[in-house]
This record gives C-alpha cells, sequence and structure tokens, in this order.
C-alpha cells in the first residue's frame, strides 16, 4: 500500500506540472531551465537532510538518467506549442506508459503470474483509452492535422527521454534517496545543453523553479515506489495524473473547443481514474 501511495503522490505533483509551467509562462526553453534548477535546490535539500551514499555507479546512472529526463521535458513543453495542454499531457502518458511497461514487463519481470497480466494489461489499456478519447481531434481543420502530425513527432522524442529516465534507475536498482542529486545535476546540465542557443535566462525561468519543486515531490514519490511496486505498476499509477493537466487545460487555460471535446475528455477521465482500483488488484496478486 505504501509504494501505492507514494506513486500516486508523483501522479498528483507530475498532473500539474504542465498546466503550472503553462500558466507561469515562457517557452519551452524557459520553462525546461527553470524546472531543471528548482529540481536541483530540491535535491540539494534532500541530500542534506539524508545523506545517502553516493557511489560511482551512483552518480554516473543518476546524471545520465537527469540527462535523458532534460530531453524529455523539454520536448514535452514543446509539444503543448502543436497540441495544447489538455492534449500533450493524455498523448505523452499514453507513449510513456506503452514504453516503460515494454521493460516492467518483458525486460523486469514485473508481472509473471497470468492473473497479474491479465489485470495489469487491461489496467494499461484503460490509462491508454482514456489518453486517446482525450486528444481526438475535433472537425476537418488541416491545420490542426498538420499540428497533431508535428506534436506527435516531438512526443515520440520526449518519450524516449522518459522512459530513459525511468527505466535506467530501475535496471541498475538505484536507491530513490541516492539517485535524486546526481540525477538533478543530470536535469541542470542537459538543460543548459540543449537551450544554449536561445539562452532562456529571463523571468519566466525563474518563476518556473515552482514547476521544478512541484516535480522533484513526485519524481521523489516514484524512485522510492519503484523498488515497491515495480516499473510497470508504479509508472502507470504515476500517470493517472493526466487528469489534473487535462481538466485544467480545458477549464483553466481555455483550451475547450467543443461540448463534444469536454465530453470525450471527461469520459476519458473515467477511463484512467478506474486504473487506480485495478492497480491495486495487480498489487494484490503480485504479493
Amino acid at each position: 500500500m505504501t509504494g501505492i501511495l507514494l506513486a500516486l503522490i508523483a501522479a498528483v505533483s507530475w498532473g500539474s506540472i504542465v498546466f503550472v509551467s503553462n500558466k507561469l509562462g515562457g517557452d519551452e526553453d524557459s520553462q525546461t531551465l527553470g524546472t531543471t534548477i528548482g529540481a536541483l535546490l530540491f535535491a540539494i535539500a534532500v541530500y542534506l537532510f539524508k545523506r545517502p551514499d553516493l557511489s560511482n555507479i551512483v552518480w554516473a546512472v543518476g546524471f545520465i538518467s537527469g540527462l535523458f529526463w532534460s530531453i524529455g521535458q523539454k520536448n514535452q513543453f514543446g509539444a503543448v506549442r502543436y497540441l495544447g495542454v489538455a492534449k500533450t499531457a493524455p498523448m505523452s502518458t499514453g507513449l510513456q506508459l506503452i514504453g516503460t511497461t515494454f521493460f516492467g514487463v518483458f525486460i523486469f519481470k514485473e508481472w509473471e503470474t497470468r492473473m497479474s497480466i491479465i489485470i495489469g494489461v487491461t489496467s494499461l489499456v484503460c490509462i491508454i483509452a482514456g489518453a486517446v478519447l482525450t486528444s481526438l481531434k475535433q472537425g476537418d481543420d488541416k491545420e490542426q492535422g498538420k499540428s497533431l502530425k508535428k506534436g506527435l513527432l516531438v512526443l515520440l522524442l520526449s518519450t524516449a527521454g522518459f522512459v530513459g529516465y525511468v527505466v535506467l534507475i530501475r535496471w541498475f536498482e538505484i536507491d530513490g534517496w541516492s539517485a535524486i542529486l546526481p540525477q538533478a545535476i543530470g536535469m541542470v546540465t542537459g538543460a543548459f545543453l540543449i537551450t544554449l542557443r536561445r539562452r532562456p535566462y529571463n523571468k519566466y525561468a525563474v518563476r518556473n523553479i515552482i514547476t521544478g519543486l512541484i516535480w522533484s515531490t513526485g519524481n521523489l514519490g516514484l524512485l522510492l515506489s519503484l523498488p515497491k511496486i515495480g516499473v510497470a505498476t508504479s509508472f502507470s499509477l504515476s500517470q493517472t495524473g493526466i487528469v489534473i493537466s487535462t481538466i485544467g487545460g480545458l477549464f483553466f487555460l481555455n483550451e475547450r473547443k467543443s461540448k463534444k471535446q469536454v465530453f470525450m475528455v471527461l469520459l476519458g477521465c473515467l477511463f484512467i481514474i478506474a486504473i487506480l482500483f485495478i492497480m491495486q488488484q495487480v498489487k494484490a496478486e503480485l504479493n
């Protein structure tokens, strides 16, 4: 139960960051840079409080994981330009779940019994179905179709970064408390490198430090849940927070297009919420 609660902390935190960063302003470069600075401040505070042992392998794997994350997050922020928050969040979630579940089930062998596989696959289908419903295109607008294609390409790159960030920590069995500082340093380094040409050193980068603090809370929750309930279960639960970002985009960022879209989004959210109950059954089966 502790692992599930930790993953839900990640869900609430991560479900808020795309919405919050959009409200704070700035382009994807200033948002990414500000978020990583906030994450580093959080990581330093955690390190001073916990004082974990940091071996060379922890430094190396954590740093590389952070680099992967910076690629994932910059491109997720970038996809908002083409798709909007209400579409970016669920579509990004669906793609990430496919990647992390593949590694969790087929590489790490986290769902071994027939029942756990059936329940796990059903829960994954619920989230992806919800993501599809919340991102359906309205009408036949050609420009909207072009934006969708560009947004999907950006999201594919984002997905590769996010999946690498999660899987590396699990692969090397790095403790969450130990990973957080090297990971944050990798994130800041990656953010500086990929935003260097545009030099996003502005007030929006400073504002988005708040986004980094929120993200870091969720990151710690996910890292601590990985050894308890595995990649496939913990990451799936952490992604149910897209309900927050999707509804936030529709009703607080004025991305609402039609009554039909609102209905489809809310229906999709119901599919996603169903995962909370199904995943509890997965955990019970694994035990």
